[in-house]
């Protein structure tokens, strides 16, 4: 029994915010004098992302970036919106994204809406019950029978966790056609005041939204011209001693993101897992032709690119989605994956995904 993605679509935010707003934007919220809006200036400059969509970003009449939704820092203590607050916007700005990422998905595969019986939602951003699943049956004409299962709090790992959901419900049957969507709005929990974790996560994150169908063998579009292949294994791997290296935690003023800088130096050690891991299915590391890691940040593409000694070029694509949209959580690698299909990248691909624990996620698909 094969589990095959049929099909990959993306959704942005209508605007997007290049690196002199977004750093201008940073200032207003953390810093307090001119010294440490320098320090924050050269961080973003640092960070590998040239622009990012976020839901906040408007245009003025005279065609300018603006946003209305944190206003500057008063005093130091200023944290900005409340969770509440925060929360509100998610629930009233995700739906619509998440509904033209599934709807684009299912214009490329082929599949009927009548013919979807499960939806995978991925989200580490926000919470609303009645949730994303049921607004995509609504909006997208799902049958209302159709099984829905949450995927939450997981970070920017979740597509892999929901590639593997998908995988075990095609298992179990194979007349199964799995939607999957990733939705983050990564952008409603910037962290006020000058503290330098935050900075550096509020500096990568951006908000962004991917669609997959996933099918069985018997599906009614089981002999779709061009699917992007087939999910031939999923793994884990926690590494011991390291959960305190990233966090997300609920806080009163939206999720609060850490990130040591002991993060990449325990990414080097998943040389050890990959190997023996990837001999699982007849594969080593000089048989993977495409590399779709989650491009977290700068620092963690050197590191992967490190420990598994890679070709200089085996990350391009990974670094043109961290430029061109920031580090979207669990939406990313969806965004890889379309540009591997679009540029026609060699199979099979490995997937490469970080998040809390620390946990390494991977999935090949061929």
């Amino acid at each position: 029994m094969t589990a095959q993605i049929l099909s990959i679509a993306t959704a942005q935010p209508t605007h997007k915010a290049d690196l002199a707003f977004s750093t201008h934007c940073a200032q207003s919220m953390s810093c307090e004098d001119e010294s440490q809006a320098v320090k924050l200036a050269k961080l973003y400059r640092r960070t590998g992302v040239d622009t990012r969509g976020s839901v906040l970003v408007e245009k003025g009449d005279a065609g300018e970036l603006t946003q209305s939704f944190y206003p500057p820092m008063q005093d130091g203590g200023d944290r900005g919106p409340t969770m509440a607050t925060r929360n509100e916007r998610y629930a009233e700005e995700a739906p619509a994204l998440a509904c033209r990422a599934g709807q684009g998905a299912l214009d490329g595969s082929g599949i009927s809406p009548d013919d979807v019986t499960h939806v995978v939602t991925v989200t580490c951003t926000g919470f609303t019950a009645p949730g994303i699943d049921v607004q995509l049956i609504d909006k997208l004409g799902l049958p209302i029978t159709t099984q829905r299962i949450q995927v939450g709090f997981m970070g920017c790992h979740g597509l892999v966790n929901a590639l593997r959901t998908a995988r075990g419900l095609v298992a179990a049957d194979s007349d199964a056609v799995v939607l999957i969507v990733c939705i983050e709005l990564c952008s409603l929990h910037y962290q006020y005041g000058y503290d330098a974790q935050r900075i550096v996560s509020g500096s990568l994150f951006a908000d962004g939204s991917a669609g997959l169908i996933v099918a069985g063998d018997d599906c009614p579009a089981s002999g779709v011209d061009s699917p992007l292949g087939e999910i031939v294994l999923v793994g884990s791997c926690l590494i011991r001693d390291s959960h305190d290296a990233m966090t997300w935690r609920i806080g009163d003023n939206g999720f609060i993101m850490t990130l040591e800088a002991s993060v990449p130096g325990f990414i080097e050690t998943l040389v050890s897992f990959c190997v023996p891991w990837l001999a699982k299915s007849g594969l080593d590391l000089d048989s993977i032709g495409g590399w779709a890691v989650h491009p977290g940040g700068v620092r963690i593409l050197q590191s992967v690119e490190t420990a598994l000694e890679l070709p200089s070029d085996a990350l391009d694509v990974s670094r043109e989605v961290l430029r061109e949209h920031g580090n979207m959580s669990s939406a990313t690698l969806g965004f890889v994956l379309q540009k591997f299909q679009q540029q026609n990248v060699p199979g099979p691909w490995l997937m490469l995904g970080f998040g809390p624990g620390l946990e390494i996620e991977v999935a090949v698909v061929r």
